[in-house]
């Protein structure tokens, strides 16, 4: 019996929080057209990006009503401005916790994410400058017949693509390596 009248209880409650935001809902456009750029102004301030701002604004905003609980005062500004930056305090937290988690799982599973590792010569650097310089359609047909061991054919059904077109690339691709690894070597005097 008590879970039956519970239920009811929350959705009276949840009907009389909508309908008491319909008696206050053109006071508070009113008070948002009044304070609202003020308040993203703060939140700017706050946040480090435009969206961060924007999404603490809204989440300061929501806190604000559902604290305040009627039409808005002069008490609501202060409050907004609270819950503003209290929010952009738990959104910089939480992308810092991220951050951190992200950081600590790409040292723990370096070794695993790398396939190969390259010698630490400077031929091996040159070669990995150059590649980052050529066109990417070129640069992927490359990888995969060098390093994938694989035949034209199986290159054009991976990247969906004639055989012929992954020939071409990979030949078209080998020049414009050559290209960037001798003007490397012309820079540096070699």
């Amino acid at each position: 019996m008590f879970r039956k009248n519970s239920f009811f209880l929350n959705i009276s409650r949840a009907e009389s929080s909508y309908i008491y935001m319909q008696d206050h809902s053109a006071q508070w456009k009113e008070w948002l057209a009044e304070y609202g750029s003020r308040l993203l102004l703060f939140a700017r301030q706050q946040t480090r990006s435009e969206a961060d701002a924007e999404d603490v604004l809204q989440s300061a905003l929501v806190k604000t009503w559902k604290t305040h609980r009627g039409a808005p005062d002069e008490k609501v500004v202060s409050l907004a401005y609270t819950n503003i930056r209290r929010c952009a305090i738990d959104l910089a937290r939480s992308i810092d916790r991220r951050r951190l988690r992200e950081d600590q799982s790409m040292r723990e599973n370096f070794e695993q994410i790398s396939w190969f590792s390259l010698p630490e010569d400077d031929t091996s650097r040159a070669l990995q400058v150059a590649m980052a310089k050529i066109p990417e359609k070129f640069r992927e047909v490359i990888t995969l017949k060098i390093w994938g061991e694989q035949t034209f054919d199986e290159i054009g059904k991976s990247l969906e693509i004639s055989p012929n077109t992954a020939a071409s690339r990979y030949r078209y691709g080998m020049d414009a390596l050559r290209r960037c690894i001798s003007r490397e070597a012309i820079e540096i005097g070699v």
